[in-house]
């Protein structure tokens, strides 16, 4: 019998990049540094990890790259229509593409495991569910 594995879309804003992920990610997590506050416009960012062979895409990126606190790499794909954030890789972990949860056509992602830079977490953030707590 052969074995089916979910499928997940994903698109930015205008719909011009789309992004299809095939099977479970290797986890979510939520991170509350100050670089996903920049780039979400919100208090903490929310991404599904996958690994590179789960991931395709169409539509035409631009890129953006940055040094994270811990010295890596952290490379952004953005619409350069809409300039929605849809994928991050990290030089640390060249074999997986970080996908943002909020940009999923479905809603039916695990719910996050963990959570980063807790240092930075707004005071007034609170979660429902428990998450292994990472500073």
């Amino acid at each position: 019998m052969k074995q089916t594995h979910k499928i997940r879309t994903a698109e930015c804003g205008c719909g011009q990049v789309n992004i299809i992920c095939r099977g479970e990610p290797i986890r979510t997590a939520i991170c509350h540094c100050f670089a996903c506050q920049k780039r979400t416009g919100s208090v903490f960012g929310v991404q599904a990890r996958f690994t590179r062979e789960q991931v395709s895409y169409n539509g035409e990126l631009t890129e953006y790259s940055r040094i994270s606190d811990s010295g890596n790499h952290v490379n952004y794909s953005f619409c350069p229509s809409c300039g929605t954030t849809v994928m991050l890789t990290l030089s640390l972990y060249p074999e997986f593409t970080i996908i943002p949860v909020g940009i999923f056509a479905s809603q039916d992602l695990p719910q996050p495991s963990f959570s980063v830079y807790e240092q930075h977490k707004h005071n007034w953030v609170k979660f429902d569910c428990q998450v292994e707590q990472i500073p």
